[in-house]
């Protein structure tokens, strides 16, 4: 079995330069879905269009959003691209085995890269289910956003299927991104209407991203999803006495 290309998703991509040079480095590996999250000059570019070098069916289709996770909608595993230690808690794994584990999956899943200057936030990363670090020169690990792009689009279009036939076994593959978001959105509800959040002044962003980490890091199927939902409506009902 061999799993849908993966959508690369550009996360407040700064210049129409670099984003044509990603479109280009997607097709040249056969990988299409391009999602632009908040491009900072606004999209179409002018400039992306002599960068991307012919790739233009890549730009034409690309779909621009507002956030990261509705960026995530559609997609079940997500990767997220960094180089720096960052206070969640992820599995790491080489490019290599990010595409067989996308060759694995039955549904889509996607790629994701951070601005230019700064890469992705902690808040970005707590949307992704693991993260990919490209093993590069500690001693000079300087690479542009293209050649990042390049790197994972390569890994994915060489990996064979038989390899990546044994990576899930018993598993059909996380949920899509959106059925996680509704899991996410349920629990948070029923905890802001609890008073969970309001002990302590200043704890609910920090509790909100502890949660979303501990829903986001196992990958859980769709029916898991589902039944973690049934549970989360079970325990806000009224209890009734016996």
């Amino acid at each position: 079995m061999s799993g849908p290309a993966p959508a690369v998703i550009l996360v407040r991509p700064q210049l129409g330069v670099n984003i044509g040079a990603c479109a280009r480095a997607m097709l040249n590996f056969g990988l299409t879905d391009l999602r632009l999250v908040a491009p900072r000059d606004g999209w179409p570019n002018a400039d992306a269009g002599p960068a991307a070098s012919g790739a233009d069916i890549v730009l034409e289709q690309a779909q621009v959003f507002d956030s990261v996770a509705a960026a995530c909608a559609g997609l079940s595993l997500v990767f997220a691209t960094t180089v720096r230690n960052r206070e969640l808690t992820r599995r790491v794994v080489t490019p290599l085995q990010a595409a067989s584990e996308f060759h694995g999956l039955p549904q889509q899943g996607g790629l994701m890269f951070g601005p230019e200057r700064t890469g992705l936030e902690t808040e970005d990363l707590a949307v992704a289910h693991a993260i990919v670090t490209i093993p590069v020169n500690p001693a000079f690990g300087s690479l542009n956003l293209a050649q990042a792009v390049l790197v994972t689009a390569y890994e994915w279009a060489r990996q064979g299927s038989d390899q990546a036939d044994a990576v899930l076994v018993n598993h059909d593959g996380p949920a899509p991104h959106e059925e996680l978001e509704g899991l996410i959105a349920a629990v948070d509800e029923q905890l802001a209407r609890n008073g969970y959040y309001n002990p302590v002044p200043g704890r609910a962003a920090a509790a909100r991203l502890t949660m979303r980490n501990l829903f986001t890091r196992p990958e859980f199927s769709a029916g898991e999803v589902r039944t973690l939902r049934g549970i989360v409506r079970g325990l806000s009902k009224p209890r009734r006495e016996g």
